[in-house]
């Protein structure tokens, strides 16, 4: 399959990474190739630079958002929350349009320090935001309830035996999103929260993650779900 992975950061170069190894056709794309590539400083988390990452991953296209999306059958979005709006819009509806777009960006709002505060929360959320913008976009938000390193192996906390969580209004969308993370990522257990309204439930819960990463001093945890 060809995806595009939007974002250039820990989340978007793992999921990256994780994608081409399972041997799909994988963009990245980003605001401005050349200057990403010309970043030598580490990332904001200590991270290598783009640059390291990338010649360790050369099987990773890289590319504009436009560019990103019009190669892609399914687009994730793993830019920050607060500028995923603007980055799908670069990336442009036209390109986007009746693809499937995994949402796992949160809208954290760092404006006032440690622990970030929510941009929308309660009675709206960023997934449900990306619909309306883009409404010929299939929207399923997912995978933004833990660290980057568990997405894409859940085999690291529990032996696996946790959950992840997916909202959106269109089914097949869910169903396709959800094989890639059964088939492709090894998740065991998903459930599927709902219409898109529920990423409201999804992201905050976010503000509880990140209390349990100070408490524990790890961001390797995550929810199971018990009935």
């Amino acid at each position: 399959m060809k995806i595009a992975v939007l974002g250039s950061g820990v989340v978007g170069q793992t999921l990256a990474a994780k994608l081409a190894a399972l041997g799909h056709d994988t963009m990245l794309g980003t605001r401005d190739v050349t200057a990403l590539l010309a970043r030598t400083e580490p990332g904001p988390m200590q991270q290598e630079p783009f640059s390291a990452w990338h010649q360790r991953h050369p099987e990773v296209a890289l590319g504009s958002f436009a560019e990103a999306a019009a190669h892609a059958d399914l687009v994730v979005n793993a830019t920050s929350g607060a500028g995923s709006l603007d980055a799908l819009r670069q990336a442009g509806e036209a390109n986007l349009d009746g693809k499937v777009l995994v949402d796992v960006a949160n809208p954290l709002d760092f404006s006032r320090g440690m622990p970030p505060t929510f941009s929308v929360a309660n009675t709206d959320s960023l997934g449900e935001q990306i619909q309306r913008a883009f409404p010929g976009v299939r929207v399923v938000k997912s995978l933004n309830t833990m660290t980057a390193a568990l997405m894409v192996d859940p085999g690291q906390v529990g032996g696996g035996d946790h959950h992840v969580f997916v909202s959106g209004d269109d089914p097949d969308a869910k169903a396709q999103v959800m094989r890639l993370l059964t088939d492709g990522f090894g998740w065991r257990q998903v459930i599927d929260l709902g219409d898109i309204t529920s990423a409201r439930a999804a992201e905050m819960y976010v503000a509880l993650w990140l209390r349990l990463f100070g408490a524990l001093g790890t961001p390797m945890v995550n929810l199971k779900v018990v009935t």
